[in-house]
């Protein structure tokens, strides 16, 4: 069975890929004018109450000379003494005697610090399948920044872009950190129909609620550096993108809930395989779809506070603009994760019923599920 429904799917994704793969150039967004620079310098002075607002702050170059940094106000009281930050130097454009603009705060070697303890605790408690899921993700990332993304500025159809994107990183991240199994197999099944659930909904409700993109504060600058890239399909293709990480989660959890179940009790049949796994997924769906609703309020915080203090009416502000768009993304990734689940689950009940008695898994991946005779 998997064979007649997995082996179609890769074609079909390897063909939409060599159908959609992006031909032309990308354009190119500069950032800075001729002469310009970005160096780095070390805050050693604040005057936050200097009347000249291009002498508040006072830098230290890596020369060791001292040089102004002229900045915005509201980003003044989060400026201290030995801060690193980026100043741009405007070069022959300047006035003479006229100091450095602030540009970004230096924020690399924290974010590396954070990235290297992520990778060690991954690896040290998962170990091999915490390597394997960070190779996978290093993937996915390749996938998006080579496909997905130029096929978006180029104003590819979003839905056989998003589809194709999700599908290609499914079938890598899946096998690689879980292995090539039955239990792996009946998760991507699982998690193909998800998808294809989740975005046929996504262009449903793109087009239903009239989601156009255009509300997000980038969409204005984007178009204007790539005129043939449609909003409305970035949209699409992001609700879809939202839910690949969930959607894999819980397609692997219900799988191997079978595969337990079935492995304690081998006698059970399909319905009450069936039945326990969902006691188990009712319990999961309850729990993501939480994780999903936060996640969106977590990274939309600043939108939320807007709307807790305008003077309307609660469903004018959850229907009206960007609010509407996260809205339509948490409804649209948590329906295709609640179908995701009973599927999943009816299909590992039946392989496992199918195959005879099934050992319990082996510790490390890569190796296949055994039927015990």
């Amino acid at each position: 069975m998997f064979t007649a429904i997995l082996v179609p799917a890769l074609l079909l994704t390897l063909v939409g890929a060599w159908v959609l793969w992006p031909t032309g150039e990308r354009p190119v967004l500069h950032t800075a004018g001729p002469g310009m620079t970005f160096p780095s310098v070390t805050v050693a002075e604040v005057h936050p109450g200097e009347a000249d607002p291009m002498k508040q702050v006072r830098a230290t170059q890596a020369d060791g000379s001292s040089v102004w940094v002229q900045v915005p106000a509201e980003y003044l009281p989060e400026i201290h003494v030995g801060d690193r930050v980026i100043a741009a130097d405007l070069g022959d454009a300047a006035q003479p005697g006229s100091a450095l603009v602030f540009t970004d705060f230096v924020r690399g070697p924290p974010l590396l610090l954070l990235a290297v303890v992520f990778v060690v605790l991954v690896v040290a408690v998962a170990r091999w399948r915490g390597f394997a899921s960070l190779v996978g993700l290093g993937i996915s990332l390749g996938v998006i920044g080579v496909f997905m993304l130029p096929a978006l500025l180029e104003g590819k159809p979003a839905l056989p872009v998003a589809l194709v994107t999700a599908s290609a990183i499914m079938f890598v991240v899946l096998y690689l950190a879980h292995g090539f199994t039955l239990r792996t197999s009946t998760a991507l099944v699982g998690t193909l129909l998800g998808l294809l659930a989740t975005g046929f909904l996504a262009a449903w409700a793109s087009g239903a609620a009239h989601l156009t993109g255009l509300s997000d504060e980038y969409a204005l600058d984007l178009l204007s550096y790539a005129p043939q890239a449609r909003m409305s399909a970035i949209l699409l293709c992001g609700m879809v993108t939202a839910g690949l990480g969930v959607l894999n989660d819980v397609t692997i959890t219900q799988a191997s809930a079978v595969w337990e179940l079935h492995g304690a009790t081998p006698g059970a049949s399909w319905r009450e395989l069936f039945g326990r796994g969902m006691r188990i997924g009712r319990d999961h769906i309850a729990s993501t779809v939480y994780t999903i609703v936060f996640a969106y309020v977590g990274a939309t915080l600043p939108l939320v506070l807007l709307v807790s203090i305008s003077d309307r009416g609660m469903l004018d502000a959850l229907t009206s603009g960007e609010l509407a768009e996260e809205v339509a993304r948490t409804l649209v990734g948590s329906i295709g994760l609640v179908l995701a689940i009973p599927f999943t689950t009816a299909v590992a009940a039946w392989v496992v019923r199918s195959g005879g008695p099934v050992a319990v898994a082996p510790a490390e991946p890569g190796l296949v599920d055994v039927a015990v005779p």
